[in-house]
């Protein structure tokens, strides 16, 4: 009897009991969500907690809420003068991630900035696992658990949840599947200005969310299309015409839309030449990629050396996936995907190490092939480290492929790594296969491979994302008791004034409410001085600023001399004080009294101490 002119009672069966496509992959996607919710709930309702690395919250943070402010005040989104006073900060030249402060709009003007950011996390996190999973389940796999693993590999691997608590501007990728998909279509013929158009979009989109993270996706792309045509020359020279007719069309678009903000951004006011720090120093240690990430469930203080930081952590994959990867690639080998995989993630795993290779934290003599493309036009700003990142996918692809190739066993149209089936139902009865089942043989192998999978994935379980104590805003700045000191045009001076680096209290006073105050300083990366276009973190320092901030980090009282009083007042002038304002401080004994030895005594207003400096300056 020809399959499908009758159903067994038993198909029938598991016909009625299957749950509806949608509401399949809707469970998938909330489980995505429910991870990661569970991942970021040590900061739901906690005002005085931040994610491990505190500085990068509170900067992202401000972002948030800057955007916000320029949606509702019509805002030259780009720029913006309420830091940094009086230079003002190149906001393009920054990580501004406008593609989601802006959609967060509302989240932010309802419920602050810190719900907007843990938000952005939450959306960070489950948008990239569950774009991966579309794509997966679209193009690349029949199984719907196959795609869905794949996609929580992508989304919720160590170093995307190491990345999601402090770095916004490279967790957010969900764009990067759709850009991929834009790019490399199965058909070689087919439509090119449609595809071309969206994938301007989509990349248009992507700069304001994170140009690194665009960088990487064209790197990587550049690298599999280089390894597919050598894995499959016939088949590359087919789709190249048609693929290379939707970028240049996808180009077309982006450098229309992009023109003005990447001249603002590499021209406009505030914008600096090359990094203030050195790229070159944050590379992978060997030994990370076999260890256990601090944000997983066998995570741990570990020896330093392994990563630059915590947010870092972008390898750390375990022994387990690694011999998982290999399996595969050897099992799937006749692919040209899989071999075109394996050359992107090798490569870049490889650039990860930096120009010389550490192991377990100290260098050897083995050069590393960063040290080739170190000099390049914008891979001399590329932090090496974040290279392993495009190893993710490239895992979570394989162990896709993987899982969707045993669960074919016993199939009579199942081939030997052949890719899809031609069929995703169920297979007729026949060829040794019983109706409505998988061979008997391919049950064992099944069990076999889904412990090695767990075994692989389970110790890169995370764990919710560590948080740290933040200093409240003083009651002064948050309730607006300030607006009766600063007249417009004016502004108010935070202790320390200027930090250079993520502690601000500025810049975390500024966005929890909602940037209502201008202040100096401020956590960014902007030009050394008006005349000098190289990059620096933060503000040109002052004397003033620079004495009070090693005050703040020592507790070290200085001698107050009168020229350090008439400095004082003099850097209160260029920045515009109307008021200074000092809040809980580590050392804040030490530092009320230098400042008062500069000031004059201060006036207690609830838990902050104010100097009105207008009667200096004026």
């Amino acid at each position: 009897m020809l399959a499908g002119t009758a159903e067994r009672p038993a198909e029938a069966v598991a016909r009625r009991r299957r749950l509806p496509a949608r509401t399949r992959d809707a469970a998938v996607v909330g489980g995505y969500l429910a991870l990661a919710l569970w991942l970021t709930s040590r900061q739901w309702g906690r005002p005085d907690r931040l994610f491990h690395q505190a500085g990068d919250q509170i900067l992202f943070e401000w972002m948030l809420a800057r955007a916000a402010r320029a949606v509702v005040g019509l805002e030259n989104p780009l720029w913006s003068d309420a830091l940094n006073v009086p230079g003002g900060v190149n906001l393009m030249a920054n990580t501004s991630v406008l593609g989601l402060g802006v959609p967060l709009a509302p989240v932010t003007l309802l419920f602050g900035s810190q719900v907007a950011f843990v938000v952005a996390v939450v959306g960070c996190l489950a948008g990239t696992a569950t774009a991966w999973y579309v794509l997966l389940r679209r193009r690349l796999v029949d199984s719907r658990l196959a795609a869905a693993v794949g996609g929580l590999v992508c989304g919720f691997a160590p170093g995307m949840v190491a990345q999601a608590g402090t770095h916004l501007h490279m967790a957010a990728q969900f764009l990067v599947p759709v850009i991929l998909a834009l790019v490399f279509r199965p058909e070689p013929g087919g439509r090119v200005w449609r595809p071309g158009v969206l994938l301007g979009l989509a990349v248009t989109y992507q700069v304001f969310l994170g140009e690194e993270v665009l960088l990487f996706v064209a790197l990587a792309a550049g690298v599999f299309v280089l390894g597919y045509a050598l894995a499959d020359r016939a088949a590359a020279g087919r789709l190249a015409l048609a693929t290379a007719g939707r970028i240049a069309v996808g180009a077309a678009v982006a450098g229309v839309l992009l023109a003005y903000p990447l001249w603002f951004q590499f021209f406009g006011p505030g914008h600096y030449r090359g990094m203030p720090f050195h790229a070159y120093g944050y590379q992978l240690d060997a030994a990370s990629f076999t260890a256990s990430a601090r944000q997983t469930v066998f995570g741990g203080n570990r020896l330093p050396g392994l990563a630059p930081n915590p947010t870092e952590e972008n390898s750390f994959f375990g022994p387990g996936l690694l011999v998982l990867a290999v399996i595969v690639t050897i099992w799937l080998w006749r692919r040209p995907l899989v071999r075109a995989l394996a050359a992107c993630g090798v490569l870049f795993a490889l650039l990860s190490l930096g120009a010389r290779v550490r192991l377990d934290g100290a260098f050897t003599d083995l050069p590393g092939p960063y040290r080739l493309v170190a000099g390049l036009p914008l891979l001399d700003h590329v932090v090496p480290a974040r290279f392993a990142l495009i190893c993710v996918p490239v895992l979570g692809i394989l162990v896709a492929l993987s899982i969707d190739r045993i669960r074919q066993l016993g199939r009579p149209d199942a081939g030997l790594g052949q890719g899809r089936p031609p069929t995703a139902g169920r297979p007729a009865p026949g060829n040794g296969v019983p109706a409505g089942g998988t061979a008997p043989r391919a049950v064992p192998v099944r069990l076999l491979w889904a412990g090695a999978v767990a075994a692989a994935l389970l110790p890169l379980t995370p764990t919710p994302i560590r948080t740290v104590p933040a200093g409240p805003v003083p009651a002064f700045v948050a309730d607006g008791t300030w607006r009766a000191y600063v007249p417009v045009g004016r502004t108010l001076v935070p202790v320390p004034p200027v930090t250079n680096a993520g502690r601000s209290p500025g810049m975390l006073w500024s966005a929890r409410t909602g940037l209502a105050f201008t202040a100096p300083g401020g956590f960014f990366i902007g030009p050394r001085a008006p005349d000098d276009p190289a990059a620096r973190w933060g503000a040109p320092d002052r004397p003033t600023s620079v004495l009070l901030r090693r005050l703040a980090d020592t507790g070290e009282v200085p001698p107050i001399t009168d020229a350090d009083r008439r400095q004082a007042v003099a850097d209160l002038r260029h920045w515009r004080a109307a008021v200074v304002v000092q809040g809980g401080l580590h050392h804040g004994e030490p530092v009320r009294r230098t400042v008062e030895a500069l000031l004059g005594p201060p006036r207690e207003i609830g838990d902050a101490l104010v100097w009105d400096v207008r009667p200096l300056v004026d």
